[in-house]
C-alpha cells in the first residue's frame, strides 16, 4: 500500500485471543464459510451447517442449521432475524431460512420462521454468491453465481405476501448486494467480477437498472458507507478502493494490493489486503465464491500465504488510523461498538479472535496535541461530534500555538473561531501592541459580525481604525449600507465624535440619534440654526422631546428662530417639507415654560401667540403670562420708561378684565400684593367683594379721599366699611377733620339706640373675675410673706444660736463616724476620707450640691432676664394687656435690686456677733444590750430632725490648733474638742425665689472631751497666738463674712415682701 500524502496514526488497540479458545472449542474441524454480526451476537457459520452465537461476554450457543453446510448469513442489526442461505441436499437449489433468535424451540435452538428455496426464475440449480436484508426486513436480495438476482418483497419472515422477482444482468456472478434508501427512491448496488450498477427498486415490477462502471471486485469486497454525507458503495482492486454513488462514479483512493475484504465501522473503512502477491491459486476463497464446497484455508495446501495487512482509513479527514499485519484474516465483525477479527482455521491453526478497539477521543487529542497537530485535532473532534466547548479549547490551543511560533494571521484566524465561547478579553490582550492592531482589528471585525461585541470592542475597533489612519474602513465599518448594524451605535458615535465630528455626525443622522444630532451639532459645532433646522424636520412627538431637552440652550443663542418654532410646535405643527396632508399636532405650552428662564419678553411673546390662537389654555399659562407681563412692567418701572410701563398695565389689567382669561385669582392676588400692582390688586378685591381689603389698603396708602370714596361705593353692601374708616381715623392724629366729619355724619345718620343696662351682665362678669383674681394673689402674697417669715427665723437662729450636730454615721459610706470628720449646717456628715472622695467643691455639701445648683441656676436665669430691657419693651408695646405683661414681671423680680453674694464677697464691717458653739455631739447609738430597740428609735428620731434642720443650714469649719492636736496625740479620742469660729457676716435676704447657700467648711475633731464650761469664753491661759482663727489671722479675715449680716446696701423697698 503506498498512501505518501496521508498522516499515519495510531488509534486502535489489537488484542489477541480474547475469546480465550471458545470459537474454536465449538467449530472443533470445522471452517468457518459465513460472518455476520448484530443484534448484539457475533454469527458464525461452519462447513458442516451449524451456526454458532457469541455473547459479548464470549458464551457460544450452536444449532444445526443445515443438513451439509452454511453458504451466507446476514444478521439484521437492530432486529433479532438471522437470515441464513445453505444446503441441505447435495444437487439442489439453496435453502433460504429466516431465523427468530429471542424465541426458541423446544430444543432450545431459535426459532425457524421461515424456509423457502432460493432458486432464480429460469429454474437452473445455482449456487448463491451474495446476500442482502434490508434493516426493516421488508425487502431481501439474492445474488446467483450465474449473475441473477432474486428479490422478495413484503414481510420476510412469511411466505404470504412476500412477492418474488428475478432481476438478471450477464453472465458473471454477483459478489456484493446493498440496499440504500434515500429520501425519494429505494436502489439495489450491485456488485459483480465485471461491472457495478444499481436497481432503482422503488416501484414494483418497474425496476430500472443504471450502470455505473465496467469494471467489478472480488467477493467480500464491496460495502455501503451509509454514515458518509453522500452514502457511498465502496468497492476494492487491487489498485485502489472506487466510491459510487446514485449520481454516478465518486472519489478515488489508491490503496494498493490485492484486496481480501471490506468492512465498514463508524466512519472508517477497513481494509485487509494480502501483503504479498501471489498466485490466483494463493488467494482465500470465502463463502461467497462461486465453488460453494471449497473451504477457507485447507490443510496440506500448497498455496503460500503471506500475511495480510489490515488498514484502517479516516474517509472523512484522510488519515491512516490503524495499520498492522495478521494472518489468515477469515473475517472483520463489528458489534458493540468495536470491531472483532477472526483469523486463522487454515494450515490445521485453529481460530482465533482478535479485539480491534478505537481509543476514545480525549486519547486521540492527547496525542495529537502532542505532536502539536492541532488541525488534525480539530478535524477529528468535527468528525466525532466533539462538543462546542472542546472545539473551542482545541481552536485555542492552536491558536496559542500559532502565536507562539510568531504566525500571527493564523493564530487569530483560530481565535476568531473561538468567538462566543472563549472570553474576547484573553485574545485582545495578546494584541495590544502597536505591531499587532492589524490583526486586532480583524478580530474585533468578526466579534462585531457575529453580533457579540460589546461597547468597550467598538470602541477599542474604532480607535484601532483612527490609529491605523483607515477612514475608508472606518466609515465603511460605521455607515453599514449592506448589512446589518453590528456595533453599538451610541458607543461609535461618542468615539467618533472626539476624532471627527462631522463622521459623528452623519452616523447619528443614519440612524436616527436625534439626541446625539442635537449634542454634536450644539456643543461641538455651535451650528445653532440648524440644530433648529433638524428639529423642524422631525416628527411631532420627536420635536417635542428635542425641545424639551435643548430648547433653552437654542433660546439662549437664537431666540427668535426658537422661539418661532415653539410657537408652531404649540398651535400647529407639521414637519418641514410635509404637504397639507399631514395633519397638525399641537403640544402643551406649559411644558416648555421652564426653558424661558430669566428670559420674560420672549415668554410673554410666546404666551401671547399660543393664548390669542388657542384661548383654551391652562391656568398655568395664563398664571405665567400675568406674571412676567408684572415682571417687565416693575423692571420698565425701575428704569423709568413710564410709556412701557403704562402699556403693560394696560395689557395686564386687561388680562385680569378678560372673560377667556383662565388664572388663578389667589395667584394673581398674591403676585399683585407681591409687587404692588395697584390696578390689579384694586380689581382682584373688588371682583372678590373684599371690600374691607379695599379701604385698609387706602388706609395704608394715606389716601383718604380713596377712603371716602370706597365708603361711598360699597358702604351700602358692607356698612361696616364707616365703623372701619372711622377706628383708622381715631388713631391717626393726622386724619384730616372734614374725613372724620363725614364719617361721623354717615354713622349718626344709620340711626340705633344702645343703654348701660344692656352691657350689665357683661361688666359684672368681667368685675366678678377681677375680683376673684385679686383674691388669688393676695392669698399667693400672705402665703410668700409667711415663707420669707420662716426663712428669715432660720436665718436668725442659725446667726444666734448653736448649731448641734447629731450625725452618728457617714452620709457617704453610712460607717459609723470616726475622727477626723467634716460636719455640715445641713446636718450631714462625712469622714474626712469620704469627704475628699466624692465631694466635687471643698466648700458644698455632696448630698446638698445637686439642689443648691438648681436654686443657683434659677438665680443666674433670673438675673439674666431682668437685664432684657428690650425684650421686655418690645412685649408691652405688643401686648394687649400692658398691666399683666408688668405684673408678671414684678412677681418675677426682674426690678429687684438682686445681689448674690459668694464665698468671694469681701467682708463688711458689722456688728459682732455671737460664736457658733456646738453644745453636744451626739455618741453613736448601740444596737445591742437593754433597751437597743428604743434607742434605735430615738436615734432615729433625732436624725430625721436633724436631717430637716440640715436642709435650711449649711457647713461650718472648727479647725483645732496644731499646737493642740500635737498635745493630743496619743491619747484616745473620747471627747470632740471644737474651736470657735469667727461667724461669717449674714448675706441680704433675697426674694421667694432665691435661697442662699453658705459656705462649706472642715471640722476636725481631736478632744478628748466636752469641756463642762464654755470654751469659747475668754480664757487667761490661753494662747491667742496659736489660734488661727484670731482676728490678725489672714485666714480668719478671708472667712470673716457672715452671710447672715445685715448688708448696707441692701434696699428694702425693692423687697414686695417687705412688711
Amino acid at each position: 500500500m503506498a498512501f505518501l500524502e496521508w498522516r499515519r496514526f495510531n488509534f486502535f488497540d489489537l488484542n489477541k485471543d480474547v475469546d480465550n479458545g471458545k470459537i474454536a472449542e465449538a467449530l472443533k474441524e470445522a471452517k468457518v464459510v459465513a460472518a455476520t454480526s448484530g443484534h448484539g451476537h457475533l454469527v458464525l457459520g461452519d462447513s458442516e451447517g451449524n451456526i454458532h452465537l457469541v455473547t459479548r461476554l464470549m458464551h457460544v450457543t450452536s444449532f444445526r442449521a443445515y443438513a451439509l453446510h452454511v453458504v451466507l448469513a446476514e444478521q439484521l442489526r437492530h432486529s433479532p432475524l438471522l437470515v441464513t442461505v445453505g444446503e441441505d441436499e447435495p444437487g439442489e437449489h439453496p435453502v433460504l431460512k429466516v431465523w427468530y433468535l429471542d424465541r426458541m424451540d423446544k430444543q432450545g435452538h431459535p426459532s425457524c420462521v421461515r424456509l423457502t428455496r432460493a432458486s432464480p426464475s429460469h429454474g437452473k440449480v445455482t449456487p448463491a454468491s451474495a446476500l442482502c436484508v434490508h434493516d426493516s426486513a421488508t425487502m431481501l436480495a439474492i445474488g446467483f453465481s450465474d449473475g441473477s438476482i432474486l428479490l422478495l418483497r413484503g414481510d420476510i419472515t412469511r411466505e404470504r405476501g412476500c412477492k418474488q422477482r428475478t432481476l438478471r444482468d450477464g453472465n458473471t456472478a454477483v459478489t456484493g448486494l446493498s440496499f440504500l434508501c434515500t429520501a425519494k427512491h429505494t436502489l439495489l448496488f450491485v456488485a459483480t467480477n465485471a461491472n457495478v450498477f444499481f436497481f432503482n427498486i422503488t416501484h414494483k415490477e418497474k425496476e430500472q437498472k443504471v450502470h455505473l462502471d465496467g469494471m467489478g471486485c472480488a467477493p467480500r469486497c464491496s460495502v455501503l458507507a451509509e454514515s458518509l454525507p453522500d452514502s457511498q458503495f465502496m468497492i476494492g482492486r487491487e489498485d485502489a478502493v472506487y466510491c459510487y454513488t446514485p449520481d454516478g462514479r465518486g472519489p478515488c483512493y489508491a490503496v494498493e494490493g490485492q484486496k481480501q475484504l471490506l468492512q465498514w465501522f463508524r466512519t472508517y473503512l477497513i481494509i485487509v489486503a494480502q501483503e504479498n502477491k501471489t498466485g490466483p491459486g494463493g488467494i482465500i476463497r470465502s463463502a461467497t465464491t462461486a465453488n460453494s464446497t471449497s473451504t477457507v484455508g485447507e490443510p496440506g495446501s500448497t498455496n503460500d500465504q503471506g500475511k495480510q495487512l489490515v488498514t484502517v482509513l479516516d474517509i472523512q479527514n484522510k488519515f491512516i488510523v490503524f495499520s498492522a499485519a495478521v494472518r489468515e484474516v477469515q473475517a472483520v465483525l463489528a458489534e458493540w461498538g468495536a470491531v472483532y477479527l477472526l483469523t486463522g482455521g487454515g494450515d490445521g491453526t485453529a481460530p482465533r479472535l482478535w479485539l480491534l478497539q478505537e481509543r476514545d477521543l480525549q486519547s486521540k487529542l492527547a496525542l495529537l496535541f502532542k505532536k502539536n497537530l492541532y488541525d488534525v485535532s480539530i478535524r477529528i473532534a468535527k468528525s466525532q461530534k466533539y462538543d462546542a466547548e472542546g472545539l473551542v479549547d482545541i481552536f485555542r490551543q492552536y491558536g496559542d500555538h500559532l502565536y507562539a511560533k510568531g504566525d500571527h494571521s493564523a493564530a487569530i484566524e483560530q481565535y476568531i473561531r473561538t468567538i462566543g465561547r472563549l472570553e474576547p478579553s484573553y485574545i485582545i490582550r495578546k494584541f495590544l501592541d502597536s505591531q499587532h492592531i492589524d490583526k486586532l482589528t480583524t478580530y474585533l471585525q468578526a466579534l462585531h459580525k457575529q453580533g457579540l461585541a460589546t461597547g468597550d470592542h467598538t470602541t477599542l475597533l474604532l480607535n484601532c481604525y483612527t490609529k491605523l489612519n483607515h477612514t475608508d474602513r472606518l466609515k465603511e465599518f460605521i455607515l453599514t449600507k449592506d448589512r446589518e448594524v453590528d456595533f453599538d451605535v451610541e458607543i461609535a458615535i461618542k468615539v467618533c465624535r472626539h476624532a471627527s465630528p462631522e463622521d459623528a455626525l452623519l452616523l447619528a443622522r443614519k440612524h436616527a440619534h436625534h439626541d446625539w444630532v442635537l449634542k454634536i451639532q450644539t456643543e461641538d459645532r455651535g451650528c445653532y440654526k440648524e440644530a433648529l433646522e433638524y428639529i423642524a424636520s422631525l416628527d411631532f412627538e420627536q420635536a417635542e422631546s428635542m425641545m424639551r431637552g435643548y430648547g433653552s440652550v437654542l433660546l439662549q443663542h437664537v431666540p427668535a428662530e426658537a422661539t418661532a418654532l415653539l410657537k408652531q410646535l404649540c398651535t400647529a405643527y407639521r414637519p418641514q417639507g410635509a404637504g397639507p396632508a399631514v395633519p397638525a399636532e399641537c403640544a402643551d405650552a406649559e411644558d416648555f415654560l421652564h426653558l424661558f428662564l430669566n428670559n420674560s419678553s420672549r415668554l410673554v411673546e410666546f404666551l401671547e401667540h399660543v393664548c390669542s390662537t388657542r384661548p383654551q389654555q391652562n391656568a398655568l399659562v395664563y398664571n405665567a403670562l400675568f406674571e412676567h407681563r408684572l415682571h417687565l412692567w416693575a423692571a420698565a418701572h425701575a428704569k423709568e420708561e413710564l410709556a412701557e410701563a403704562r402699556m403693560l398695565e394696560t395689557q395686564a389689567v386687561r388680562l385680569l378684565q378678560s372673560p377667556d382669561a383662565n388664572y388663578d385669582k389667589e395667584q394673581a392676588l398674591v403676585l399683585c400684593q407681591a409687587l404692588d400692582f395697584r390696578p390689579g390688586l384694586l380689581h382682584l378685591y373688588e371682583e372678590n367683594k373684599l371690600y374691607q381689603q379695599i379701604v385698609q389698603y387706602h388706609l395704608r396708602q394715606g389716601d383718604y379721599s380713596s377712603v371716602l370714596a370706597a365708603c361711598r361705593r360699597f358702604g351700602n353692601q358692607d356698612p361696616s366699611l364707616w365703623i372701619q374708616a372711622l377706628l383708622a381715623c381715631a388713631k391717626d392724629t393726622d386724619t384730616p377733620s372734614q374725613v372724620l366729619g363725614e364719617v361721623l355724619s354717615v354713622i349718626a345718620s344709620a340711626g340705633g339706640v344702645a343703654t348701660l343696662g344692656d352691657a350689665r351682665k357683661y361688666l359684672l362678669s368681667v368685675l366678678a373675675a377681677e375680683g376673684e383674681l385679686l383674691q388669688q394673689e393676695n392669698t399667693l402674697i400672705e402665703k410668700y410673706k409667711q415663707e420669707t417669715e420662716r426663712l428669715r427665723e432660720q436665718i436668725r437662729t442659725a446667726q444666734t444660736q448653736a448649731v448641734v450636730f447629731q450625725g452618728a454615721r457617714c452620709w457617704a459610706c453610712h460607717h459609723p463616724l470616726e475622727l477626723p470628720s467634716v460636719h455640715f449646717l445641713c446636718q450631714h456628715s462625712y469622714h474626712q476620707h469620704c469627704f475628699q472622695s466624692f465631694a466635687e467643691n471643698e466648700n458644698e455639701c455632696p448630698a446638698c450640691l445637686p439642689n443648691n445648683k438648681k436654686i443657683l441656676d434659677i438665680i443666674r436665669s433670673q438675673e439674666q432676664s431682668r437685664d432684657l430691657h428690650e425684650t421686655f419693651h418690645s412685649q408691652l408695646e405688643r401686648a394687649e394687656d400692658g398691666f399683666s405683661l408688668v405684673a408678671d414681671y414684678f412677681g418675677r423680680g426682674v426690678f429687684n435690686k438682686l445681689t448674690v453674694v459668694t464665698d468671694s464677697v469681701a467682708s463688711t464691717p458689722t456688728a459682732p456677733a455671737k460664736p457658733l458653739i456646738i453644745t453636744k455631739v451626739s455618741e453613736p447609738l448601740h444596737s445591742y444590750g437593754p433597751g437597743a430597740e428604743a434607742r434605735i428609735r430615738l436615734g432615729e428620731g433625732q436624725r430625721s430632725q436633724t436631717a430637716q434642720d440640715s436642709r435650711r443650714g449649711g457647713g461650718i469649719t472648727v479647725p483645732v490648733p496644731e499646737g493642740r492636736m500635737r498635745q493630743d496625740e496619743g491619747r484616745p479620742l473620747t471627747t470632740v474638742d471644737l474651736n470657735p469660729v469667727a461667724a461669717s457676716p449674714p448675706r441680704p435676704p433675697v426674694s421667694r425665689q432665691l435661697v442662699s447657700v453658705p459656705p462649706v467648711q472642715l471640722v476636725q475633731v481631736s478632744a478628748p472631751a466636752i469641756s463642762s464650761t464654755n470654751p469659747f469664753e475668754e480664757d487667761e491661759s490661753y494662747d491667742e497666738a496659736k489660734n488661727p482663727f484670731a482676728e490678725d489671722n489672714p485666714f480668719t479675715e478671708e472667712l470673716s463674712t457672715n452671710p447672715f449680716s445685715e448688708d448696707d446696701d441692701y434696699d428694702k423697698n425693692l423687697n414686695p415682701f417687705e412688711s
